[in-house]
């Protein structure tokens, strides 16, 4: 029997999760099946609620955009490494929409008005910055990750 010890959550290519959480409610909507979209929502912010009550450590690695429901899946995670490649941003405010995914929790934390800001403007920060706000844990560059890839070598 196998024991779990953590889970390591990274994105393949370029982004973190974006914008499929609106484009599939809407596209739901526009065909007459609201249901669908409820229940996409619901099963997405029930994902969003399992890591972040979850009991085992969890890692998630935003070597790129990070940016809406992409953030729910990762923003709960006990170890969060970020890059110089990684943009974190809620952007579904420019749209008139509200920062979801557990948002009220986590902006509320940082210091500051900067969640606020954050929430309210849906600005895009740098790894650096999430590093200095507390969104990201730990900042290794992304050139490590492509020599792990290249030897085959898990983390």
């Amino acid at each position: 029997m196998y024991h779990v010890l953590i889970i390591v959550k990274k994105q393949t290519g370029k982004y973190f999760v974006v914008g499929g959480d609106l484009a599939s409610g809407y596209t739901y909507v526009q065909l007459g099946h609201w249901s669908f979209g409820a229940s996409y929502y619901r099963k997405e912010f029930c994902l969003d609620y399992l890591l972040a009550t979850y009991k085992k450590p969890l890692l998630a690695i935003l070597d790129g955009s990070v940016i809406g429901g992409g953030v729910g899946i990762s923003i709960h995670s006990t170890f969060r490494i970020v890059t110089e490649n990684t943009i974190f941003a809620m952007p579904e405010v420019l749209i008139g929409a509200f920062p979801d995914v557990g948002a009220s929790y986590f902006l509320s934390r940082l210091p500051g008005f900067f969640g606020e800001y954050v929430g309210l403007t849906g600005a895009r920060l740098n790894g650096a910055e999430m590093l200095v706000f507390g969104l990201g844990t730990h900042f290794v560059p992304s050139k490590v990750f492509v020599l792990v890839q290249c030897n085959q070598e898990y983390i």
